[in-house]
């Protein structure tokens, strides 16, 4: 995200309390506003359309359905955002900006490809053995597939610095949905849940068609140049795999409790267990903000002192080089203990906060018991999600992915061995994922610090890599100028 950091400093350097505020907001506009404005279009709509009074099997329908579309979407999106980012990033700095529409045609075919794949039988298996209407499903997976879009089209808005137009969008889209759910329901007497799933539906379409018209016109010419797109994602396959982990992580835990005597199948079909899931938005929410501070002190701080050094590595002397080298690891550890301490805080009181004033709204009993629990974990996690972008700077691609791995794999063990223990620590396999990935990730970091140079200087090659026979090691014949005399 570079490019925050520019405003932001204009922000802060007038350091009063109110350049504060209006810092840390443009920050929350930047970064989690899309997804504040989708959960606050739900609210009002369950509020003002007196989605209580539907019966009860209807309410859990819809609140898987839209639960769904939200994290299989992020899944099957995981796997391109990285890779195409960097494709991205590099065809712009090399400014080949008419191979920018190959990459965003292909990386969208690829993902509605794998999204179609995961959906269409979930679809059908809804509406074969579960019975629900057609016009229910196909609504639903509309839904599905816009948000797919939404998501993907973000990428590249991002990457062009594009972040309050992706909020104004959100803001269209969620003002159409709310308005649209009145008019159908109240207006047209339709039932709740298909009215509001609909409304919905129309309102991510028109936020993925504003997001795509926004890409076409930044970009008008196309080279035609697919093949070097595929090229990326075998080469830096890592990134594949690290998001993909790193995403997976984030619900396999959710998915080790649906299998588990708690959960709940509605329509023999979707599955869940409210109480936990309801704990994970919370845990989640609780530490949000970890991802505003980051951005905002890394663009402020840290990428200066990455410049430096990559500067000093083109062009400078050897002490030039050791000294922002120096400069550049003391600021990524600060920069961690800050986020550590500030997000500490935050956490603190938002928690206080939600165990007093929640169980009075009705959110109580087991919800609440498993809420601490992963509170903690998110806390961890996001210090972790930190410690991996830190290693993206520095192109540790096995770090990436060993830290990936090993947070998805301990967060499973952990939830299945917590799963049978008490409700109090039900939240531990995140914790202890969460732990374990931050450690590797801290390895990796450390390590990178005392090889950074061999890292950087020693795994060029001097001569360019193909396939074909191995040349003769003969450099030249000691004995040929003696036989000719």
């Amino acid at each position: 995200m570079a490019g925050i950091g520019v405003k932001l400093t204009n922000i802060y350097k007038k350091n009063t309390l109110t350049t504060d505020i209006i810092g840390i907001g443009y920050s929350m506009a930047v970064t989690i506003a899309p997804m504040l404005v989708v959960i606050g279009a739900l609210i009002i709509m369950e509020y003002y359309l007196d989605f209580s009074s539907v019966d009860y099997l209807t309410r859990e329908l819809f609140s898987c359905t839209v639960l769904y579309i939200f994290i299989f979407s992020l899944l099957t999106a995981s796997p391109f955002n990285s890779v195409l980012s960097k494709y991205m990033s590099d065809i712009i700095y090399e400014e080949h900006y008419e191979d920018i529409l190959p990459c965003y045609y292909v990386g969208m075919i690829m993902n509605i490809l794998l999204s179609a794949l995961v959906g269409i039988p979930f679809c059908v298996h809804e509406y074969l053995v579960g019975g629900v209407d057609i016009l229910y499903v196909f609504t639903g997976y509309s839904g599905y597939m816009a948000l797919v879009l939404v998501f993907y089209s973000m990428l590249y808005l991002s990457i062009c610095k594009d972040y309050k137009k992706i909020s104004f969008f959100f803001a269209i889209g969620m003002t159409v949905t709310v308005l649209l759910s009145f008019l159908l329901v109240k207006r047209l007497h339709w039932s709740i849940t298909y009215g509001m799933l609909l409304s919905l539906t129309i309102g991510f379409w028109l936020i993925a068609c504003l997001e795509m018209a926004l890409v076409r016109s930044y970009f008008k010419e196309n080279s035609g140049r697919y093949r070097p797109v595929l090229a990326y994602f075998k080469e830096y396959w890592p990134l594949v795999a690290t998001n993909f982990l790193y995403t997976l992580g984030l619900y396999i835990h959710n998915f080790v409790f649906w299998t588990t005597d708690l959960h709940m199948i509605v329509v023999k079909s979707f599955v869940c267990v409210t109480t936990y899931d309801m704990a994970t938005c919370l845990a989640m929410f609780t530490n949000i903000s970890a991802s505003v501070i980051f951005i905002s002190r890394v663009e402020m701080y840290f990428h200066e002192r990455y410049k430096a050094y990559s500067e000093a590595v083109i062009g400078g002397r050897g002490a030039d080089i050791a000294i922002t080298k120096k400069r550049m690891f003391r600021t990524l550890s600060e920069e961690l203990m800050s986020l550590a301490r500030v997000q500490f805080i935050i956490t603190l009181v938002i928690f206080l906060f939600c165990m007093i004033f929640l169980p009075q709204i009705g959110f109580g009993g087991m919800t609440m018991r498993i809420y601490p629990c992963l509170a903690a974990g998110y806390f961890i996690l996001f210090l972790m999600y930190a410690e991996i972008i830190f290693l993206y700077y520095f192109n540790d691609m096995k770090g990436c992915v060993l830290t990936g791995l090993v947070f998805c794999l301990v967060t499973m063990a952990g939830s299945l061995i917590a799963s049978k223990g008490s409700e109090i620590w039900y939240g531990a396999g995140v914790v202890a994922g969460s732990f374990a990935g931050w450690t590797m990730a801290y390895s990796r970091l450390r390590w990178m610090e005392k090889h950074l140079d061999i890292h950087i200087f020693c795994n060029g090659h001097l001569l360019k890599k193909k396939k074909g026979d191995c040349p003769s090691p003969k450099v030249f014949d000691r004995y040929e100028k003696e036989e000719r005399s």
